[in-house]
């Protein structure tokens, strides 16, 4: 008896098709983030080459998932995902300054110490400058400029 349409798993290519799609990323956009080639992507997408396990834990990173959540129901092999670690780390270093940055605004918003807020406020701007300059995703230099413009 064949299986029907909807009991066949979904290919994992197609769901890192449409994770990359929904951030707006190019192949070749995604493939930075993983240092892999585009034509890598490419394949991965069009199912022509399967992702390592490695690569699997980066692609969850890069989408915020864990790697067991980027290939549920998808058609990647129980016997490598067996082997795929339960975590991925999901956040950036930017990510997590800018976390700190808003809970600290919050705190300096209720702070009457205006030296002790000056003092706090460039910190944090020579903090966003440094991670600035060493920064090459265009959306995380987005995010630290904004984060600039909310210290001054």
């Amino acid at each position: 008896m064949r299986p029907q349409y909807s009991e066949l798993p979904e290919l994992l290519g197609q769901r890192i098709a449409l994770l990359r799609a929904r951030r707006g990323w190019t192949q070749a956009e995604l493939a930075e983030r993983l240092a892999a080639s585009r034509v890598a992507v490419s394949h991965f997408e069009m199912g022509l080459a399967l992702p390592s396990e490695r690569t699997i834990v980066l692609l969850a990173g890069v989408f915020k998932l864990g790697p067991h959540e980027l290939i549920a129901g998808t058609s990647y092999p129980m016997a490598k995902a067996e082997r795929l670690p339960s975590v991925a780390c999901r956040y950036t270093e930017v990510e997590l300054q800018l976390a700190l940055l808003r809970r600290d605004l919050v705190w300096l918003a209720r702070l009457t110490d205006e030296a002790l807020r000056r003092r706090v406020v460039a910190d944090w701007q020579a903090k966003l400058a440094a991670l600035s300059e060493s920064v090459y995703d265009e959306d995380e230099r987005a995010m630290l400029a904004e984060a600039q413009k909310a210290l001054t």
